[in-house]
């Protein structure tokens, strides 16, 4: 599959941005705030889903406020709609939008909406009932809202920078999984004998939000704009054509510019389709697709309900939860070791698909094995998800142009959102098929009593 030319392979850029920054001040500016950039990625992406992970985290909370609402899988597949239709209509429209207004009202809907857990619990007093149940689902809506906004934005935008900012991003979004669980592990110890420990637990992870979710306003507004080497990158990607880039340059202190080359090599600010794209880049389209089916079809309604009881007790879920999170976390860094990272397009896929033998693994475990094993298969389940996760992301906007990477990266992360809410719909097969065996077992047993 032909990709259009690489970036450094077009000479009227290089001369442009050598007028703006001369020869060695583009050295300069392409590495000058790098680790304040890596490390402001992580922080951004880690506000990202701390909101929602936060609501997964404390599932034992609302299992115990609506035991008949199956509330960790009614809580994943609502959200998972609203985050779909945003990030699509984002992603048709993407050449379009003011990026920087974009993530910054998905930013502030996370603070809006972890705030909005905290009023709800005061209002309803921590009380159950389908009430409370209802504000929970359309608080999991707004928080879907909200990151429709931000994780395809943010991506679309690091990936016309350099992959250490998309690897750092998406590294933070596991880090909110991995903290959540700290904090939960924490949070139970501390309160699991005092009176309504699981609400004050609960209430803390939602203030913990809201700090989070605040934090990355004021970063992605007032810090990340003006590091020396986003606006190197920004400047590049509105000289190729890129106009989502303006408001975010404005906000660094450089005015936007008429784009010369527009009049002199068209060609050069020309860029691929969002169809052409997708024709060019299917099979890590699916790669993603398929890494977030499994692991939504497993994580967290089947670890979370399916898996027996054990002798970690109340414990064991939350184990199991932070067991995928952690290694998840792991599995984002593994891809910095150049000799383990995969990069081969065909090797990708055929990794991609091999982690569906983790079905009738987990399946298997859950019906026969003890709890040792099950927390190794989740460990496993969170390495690969991760490592496979930046792999692809990192890899596919290579060699394209700005503006067409900043597509690209919107459709991968729509690609990726599509195969979650797949997989959390695929996640009540478990359910179904449990239900099933029970009523088969009860036939069974009438029979045999009959006889």
């Amino acid at each position: 599959m032909a990709r259009s030319s690489s970036y450094s392979l077009i000479p009227g850029h290089q001369s442009e941005l050598s007028m703006a920054y001369g020869d060695e001040g583009i050295g300069a500016a392409k590495t000058q705030g790098k680790y304040w950039g890596i490390f402001i990625c992580w922080l951004l992406g880690n506000g990202c889903l701390f909101g929602f992970n936060g609501m997964l985290t404390i599932e034992d909370y609302y299992t115990y406020l609506f035991p008949k609402y199956h509330p960790t899988r009614i809580i994943t597949l609502t959200y998972q709609p609203f985050v779909l239709a945003t990030t699509a209509i984002f992603t048709y429209n993407e050449a379009k939008v003011n990026t920087r207004m974009r993530n910054l009202a998905g930013y502030v809907l996370f603070f809006l909406s972890s705030f909005g857990v905290i009023i709800l619990d005061v209002l309803s007093s921590g009380g159950s009932g389908i009430g409370p149940f209802i504000g929970v689902c359309i608080i999991a809506a707004a928080l879907g809202v909200a990151d429709g906004h931000v994780q395809g934005g943010m991506t679309g935008d690091l990936s016309l920078m350099c992959p250490e900012f998309v690897q750092s991003f998406f590294a933070g979004i596991a880090a909110s999984g991995a903290i959540t669980s700290a904090l939960r592990f924490f949070t139970k110890a501390v309160f699991e004998n005092s009176r309504d420990g699981l609400r004050k637990g609960a209430m803390l992870f939602s203030s913990i939000s809201c700090f989070f979710a605040l934090l990355c306003v004021l970063l992605y507004a007032f810090v990340f704009p003006k590091l020396p080497i986003v606006k190197f990158y920004r400047s590049r990607a509105a000289s190729e054509g890129s106009l989502t880039v303006t408001a975010d340059l404005a906000a660094g202190g450089i005015k936007s510019q008429p784009i010369p080359l527009a009049e002199e090599a068209p060609v050069h600010t020309e860029r691929l389709s969002n169809k052409q794209l997708l024709y060019q880049n299917m099979d890590y389209a699916l790669d993603v697709f398929l890494i977030y089916i499994l692991t939504l079809s497993i994580f967290p309604g089947f670890l979370a309900e399916d898996t027996g009881s054990h002798s970690l007790g109340s414990w064991y879920v939350l184990v199991l939860i932070a067991s995928f999170n952690v290694s998840d976390l792991v599995g984002r860094y593994l891809p910095l070791i150049e000799q383990i990272k995969l990069t081969s397009r065909k090797g990708l896929l055929i990794a991609v698909v091999s982690r569906f033998l983790l079905i009738p693994a987990f399946y298997f475990t859950a019906k026969y094995g003890d709890q040792g094993w099950m927390i190794m298969l989740t460990a496993l389940l969170g390495l690969s998800n991760g490592h496979l996760t930046v792999c692809v992301l990192t890899e596919a906007p290579k060699g394209y142009k700005g503006p067409e990477q900043n597509a690209l990266g919107n459709l991968l992360v729509l690609f990726l959102l599509s195969g979650i809410f797949v997989g959390a719909v695929s996640d009540w097969l478990w359910l179904i098929g449990k239900v099933l065996n029970y009523s088969i077992s009860c036939r069974s047993n009438a029979t045999k009593q009959v006889h």
